[in-house]
């Protein structure tokens, strides 16, 4: 009776599970590990995505206060400059009635002269201050790029100081883009003769542009125009574009903020760095 009473009692192996059924284990073990992997890609990439769109958030609202800024002072600038412009103009024609008077006095004339031209200057930067002031509208054409820039090198080698500039012209060639060719054909200009003057008329200057693929982004262009000049102080680099600023003697600190709201005007984006080996980088992106 106890032998069979043991044998009752006694725990039953259970049995080995088939084949089949281990595999169909695996098979859910792997497929569970795949489909926590990809969710784990997915979540690294939404999070590259949220941050990215962050960072667009936060470049978009700095360009809108800085339009919003420099609409206020446009339209001070803009009343400022008319009522200069108005006993400028009254000045000058004072001036030409002396000059008649004073034909006879060299040394007399030789001054009002003076007046006349200092009037001068100052009539065209009040030019420019309303030039700035206007608002900006790009119409853009289907335009070749590398004409563009071939033109605009053209125009800035005959310039003053341009004798001993070397030029290194680099891009596809022709290379279509939608953009206004007598704005940006003068922002252009704007930015190579700010290299010559950087120069002292002294160094290299080279322009190069290209397409820009990015997945998922309509085709824009680059175009770069960097000098081997002194650079850019670090403190100046974060106002360079600001009207009225100005790091040299007898600039305006306008022709650099006109660039900017070219390109604005383009949907683009204008940075500027100083190039490792020296020099000054811009960089557009329409």
């Amino acid at each position: 009776m106890d032998a069979l009473a043991d044998k009752i009692h006694s725990p039953v192996a259970a049995p080995a599970p088939p084949a089949s059924r281990l595999e169909e284990l695996g098979r859910i073990i792997l497929a569970y590990s795949d489909v926590t992997e990809k969710l784990q890609r997915s979540h690294a990439q939404l999070q590259q995505t949220v941050q990215s769109l962050r960072n667009e958030l936060s470049e978009k609202n700095r360009q809108l206060e800085r339009k919003q800024r420099l609409a206020a002072l446009g339209e001070m600038a803009a009343g400022i400059a008319h009522e200069i412009r108005n006993p400028l103009g009254a000045i000058q024609l004072y001036t030409s009635m002396l000059c008649r008077d004073l034909v006879a006095m060299p040394p007399s004339l030789q001054l009002v002269n003076k007046i006349s031209a200092g009037v001068k200057r100052l009539d065209g930067l009040v030019g420019l201050v309303l030039q700035f002031t206007r608002e900006i509208e790009a119409h853009p054409v289907e335009t070749d790029l590398a004409d563009l820039v071939d033109q605009a090198v053209e125009t800035a080698s005959h310039t003053q100081n341009s004798e001993h500039i070397s030029w290194q012209i680099d891009g596809p060639r022709p290379l279509a883009a939608r953009l206004d060719p007598l704005l940006m054909g003068q922002a252009l200009l704007n930015l190579l003769l700010n290299a010559i003057q950087a120069m002292d008329g002294a160094g290299t200057i080279t322009v190069s542009w290209s397409n820009i693929e990015e997945p998922g982004q309509p085709l824009r262009i680059r175009l770069t125009v960097r000098d081997t000049g002194p650079g850019i102080e670090a403190a100046a680099l974060e106002r360079i574009f600001n009207p009225f600023f100005t790091t040299k003697e007898t600039g305006t600190g306008l022709g650099l903020s006109i660039v900017h709201r070219v390109v604005e005007a383009h949907d683009g984006t204008i940075a500027v760095t100083n190039s490792p080996s020296g020099g000054a980088h811009f960089e557009i992106k329409i």
